[in-house]
């Protein structure tokens, strides 16, 4: 190699390709208050042997969960981002007889009511999340419950309503449930649970429980009677990471990260929600 190609090598040194696992879950959604619907789940994708390459920047989101509101629709979810992968907000539940359904990563659950105009629950987005379930038209008149990122939510017509199932993921090294459905509001018995991997409950009376946070999990909706009444607040979500422990990734100010070492990998997971930051690695 001439001089040149020595000094050249020597100043711009080669990339390196490498594969890496993630798994990005966006916010949840709130619940709806006063028989309010369960929330969505967030938009859950995770994948296997993502290439990224040495040197190259990389945005990060984690997104924020959904927040409730007093006797009225809640906030969706907001989305999470890693590199070209979003994942889209959890709807919020429903509620209101007129008030539209609330579509998100997972959709929202319909409002339980009698006669109202539209108890559809949201619509997920395939690959994402399942449909929240439709509110009962009389009867308990209880909610729907909000779909989950492996199961859609259940109609108000089933007494043992609940929100739709999470999903199981070992990225960590062990396995842990996440983004579930948020359980549905109700006028009379008893609020649906929260779906499995963190699903906040509903209430027949008061507020409904809060998705947990960095599940990316729906809120529960809130009951007919009782002070407040708020829908319960849509769990934040999380981007984790995992790639060979050979590479060292550097994260721009802001980000609220943690990195575990084994078995000749690292895992990073980020948690600040509603931070846009970036990564590299070297």
């Amino acid at each position: 190699m001439s001089l040149i190609g020595i000094i050249a090598s020597q100043n711009y040194p080669r990339t390196v390709a490498f594969s890496a696992d993630y798994l990005v879950i966006a916010g949840g959604g709130a619940g709806g208050g006063d028989r309010g619907g369960g929330g969505g789940a967030g938009g859950y994708q995770t994948s296997t042997g993502f290439t990224l390459t040495t040197g190259t920047t990389y945005t990060i989101t984690v997104g924020a969960g959904g927040a409730g509101v007093t006797l009225a629709y809640g906030n969706k979810g907001t989305n999470s981002v890693f590199s070209s992968i979003t994942s889209s907000g959890g709807g919020a539940g429903g509620v209101g007889a007129t008030t539209a359904n609330s579509n998100g990563g997972s959709g929202g659950g319909g409002f339980g009511a009698s006669g109202a105009a539209s108890n559809d629950g949201g619509t997920g987005i395939s690959g994402q999340g399942f449909d929240g379930g439709d509110g009962e038209d009389g009867g308990n008149r209880r909610a729907g419950g909000g779909g989950g990122s492996s199961a859609v939510g259940s109609d108000g017509t089933e007494i043992t309503g609940t929100g739709g199932a999470g999903t199981a993921s070992s990225i960590t090294g062990s396995s842990v449930t996440r983004a579930g459905g948020g359980g549905p509001g109700t006028q009379t018995g008893t609020g649906g649970n929260g779906g499995s991997g963190g699903g906040g409950n509903g209430a027949a009376t008061g507020s409904g429980s809060a998705g947990q946070t960095n599940t990316g999990s729906g809120g529960g909706g809130a009951g007919d009677t009782g002070a407040g009444r708020i829908g319960g607040n849509g769990g934040s979500g999380v981007v984790i990471l995992k790639y060979p422990d050979t590479r060292t990734a550097t994260f721009s100010g802001g980000v609220t990260q943690s990195t575990s070492t084994g078995g000749g990998f690292k895992v990073t997971t980020i948690t600040a929600a509603g931070v846009s930051d970036t990564v590299s690695w070297a």
